[in-house]
């Protein structure tokens, strides 16, 4: 009896000791929309491709850069609808901190709990894996940018600069000969933009791309007026 046997179990390890619905769910972030992010010494970057399916699609509504606190946000890699309800999660989990202790909750506790949700949903009957890989970008409690990657297993890891995602392979290894330690965050977002470039399908404007940037321990999400100036400083 191979693997395939237990392909439909969450709570069961396979005989090589694999829970194959853990990787059919990364399998579902690899085939999502790509998306990287960028740490420097002042701040991150965190940015994505939203290409739409249709002309039709108002892209007013389509959100998949998240501010969860004054100096924290998100982006995924994979399936929609389960960003929502992590969003949902984060955002009352940081508003729950915030009312007990009187401050915005740093980032790296956020992503434990965030973390925390997603491994849950791995080992509880009747429920499958979230289907997302999440960037969290954010400031810690003395101030310091951090980037973050939280996967379907509930892992989590600090980055100085990664993708996840379609083409996230060539977009690291994109990312690897660019990156310095020294950047500067305004280098750091041109060189988001740059990499997003390498592998996108068609032309890349400021309405098919989503840019989010902690600058000076504040998370904002870019306009597409300000995407488009970066764009057109890249050109």
């Amino acid at each position: 009896m191979g693997d395939s046997a237990y392909s439909f179990s969450l709570t069961t390890f396979s005989r090589t000791g694999k829970l194959l619905q853990i990787e059919y769910a990364l399998n579902a972030v690899a085939n999502g929309r790509t998306s990287l992010g960028l740490c420097t010494k002042d701040g991150v970057v965190i940015a994505t491709d939203k290409k739409l399916s249709s002309p039709l699609v108002d892209v007013e509504h389509v959100h998949k850069v998240e501010r969860i606190t004054p100096a924290c946000g998100f982006v995924y890699s994979g399936v929609g609808p389960d960003y929502r309800v992590l969003v949902r999660k984060a955002r009352k989990s940081s508003q729950s901190y915030c009312l007990q202790y009187g401050e915005v909750q740093p980032v790296s506790q956020l992503v434990k709990q965030t973390a925390s949700v997603m491994q849950e949903y791995t080992q509880s009957g009747g429920v499958r894996p979230f289907g997302i890989s999440l960037l969290v970008a954010g400031a810690d409690g003395d101030g310091t940018p951090r980037l973050y990657q939280v996967d379907p297993s509930g892992a989590y890891f600090g980055w100085k600069a990664t993708a996840i995602g379609k083409n996230y392979v060539n977009a690291k290894n994109f990312l690897e000969k660019r990156y310095q330690d020294d950047m500067e965050l305004e280098d750091a977002i041109h060189t988001a933009l740059l990499t997003l470039r390498e592998g996108f399908e068609g032309e890349m404007n400021c309405d098919n791309i989503e840019v989010g940037v902690l600058r000076e321990g504040k998370f904002s999400v870019l306009t597409p007026a300000q995407i488009q100036d970066y764009l057109d400083e890249a050109n």
